[in-house]
């Protein structure tokens, strides 16, 4: 018996099924499994285990290659439905918030450790310079940063920044946004120039705390330090703990680039570079967080103790969201 004969047979036995899995999978592909009805659910793994078997046999036997082409296209399809990962964009979404971005930065603790203790390091020593020595202050904040906001400002001149709010909504909204763009910054900058060792990851966590030293010591020449504090509780904890957070991704990949292993440093790199680069993505939406607390809430919510409890019950929250233990969603 020929080739073409026995390939005639072959196709003549199965085409039936071929077709109804091939029109199953256009219902499938077109709307949704949920558009299929229960007989062609059943039907379909039924199906899908036929034509395997079929290309199995065409394979082995060296039917035309046609035919074989045709057999693993209709594979391939029925595979993604039988088998395939299918996710709506909300349940990625929800995956996204309830496993992936605490599990990343779960993973980055010791990082995380680090990158906290380099900007208390430089905050204590910028802190222990300004307080024996004002001149320091200018070195460590600069000009259009620290505003009216140094040594040359009388105490009450500093306690109306803490409390008097800017005239206007729009003010409030452009406040806002600016310190959104300005800590984004700093935080991407800590995450992206991590592959160089980590060593500007470090300057700049150093450097952040420096301006945090300084103004604390400039306040607590003032008698404002507790003041200080609240106005920087209701934001700070979020946005500091988020800048935190980028310095620990960006150490990640700058420590897998000085330890890469049996791997390549580029393989290594890459590789810490993933879940990094989930942390990065939560960070920016702490940032954003941060921005309408520094923005709005700072500015219209006055009371000392109200702004304490406010942002440290946040830290409290962000704590317990990324390191307190969970049960994992199966499937």
């Amino acid at each position: 018996m020929s080739t073409q004969t026995i390939a005639r047979q072959f196709r003549e036995q199965r085409e039936g099924d071929w077709q109804r899995l091939e029109a199953i999978l256009r219902v499938a592909e077109r709307k949704s499994v949920r558009a299929l009805s229960d007989e062609d659910l059943l039907a379909l793994p039924v199906l899908y285990r036929g034509a395997l078997s079929s290309l199995s046999l065409a394979r082995e036997t060296s039917l035309d290659l046609e035919l074989v082409t045709y057999l693993e296209g209709l594979c391939a399809r029925a595979y993604f439905f039988v088998y395939g990962v299918r996710t709506t964009a909300g349940a990625k979404f929800l995956t996204f918030f309830r496993a992936d971005w605490p599990d990343a930065v779960r993973s980055l603790w010791r990082e995380t450790i680090v990158s906290a203790l380099l900007m208390a390091l430089g905050a204590l020593a910028a802190y222990l310079l300004v307080s024996n020595d004002p001149t320091w202050f200018e070195a460590f904040v600069p000009s259009d940063l620290g505003g009216d906001r140094n040594y040359q400002a009388s105490a009450e001149e500093l306690r109306r920044t803490l409390y008097d709010a800017p005239e206007g909504g729009s003010g409030l909204s452009f406040f806002a946004t600016f310190l959104f763009t300005h800590n984004a910054q700093v935080s991407l900058m800590c995450f992206a120039l991590g592959f160089a060792f980590g060593v500007p990851t470090a300057m700049l966590l150093v450097h952040n705390g420096t301006m945090l030293g300084a103004f604390f010591a400039l306040f607590q020449d003032r008698g404002l330090a507790f003041e200080l504090g609240g106005w920087l509780s209701i934001h700070g904890t979020t946005e500091l703990f988020a800048i935190v957070l980028a310095g620990a991704a960006g150490f990640r990949i700058g420590w897998a680039v000085v330890f890469p292993g049996e791997e390549t440093r580029l393989a290594a790199a890459t590789r810490a570079g993933r879940s990094a680069a989930i942390a990065m993505i939560g960070v920016v939406i702490m940032l954003m967080c941060a921005g309408l607390l520094e923005g709005y809430g700072r500015q219209l919510i006055t009371g000392d103790w109200t702004r304490y409890f406010i942002g440290w019950t946040l830290l409290l929250l962000w704590l317990a969201y990324f390191y307190l233990p969970r049960r994992r969603a199966d499937g």
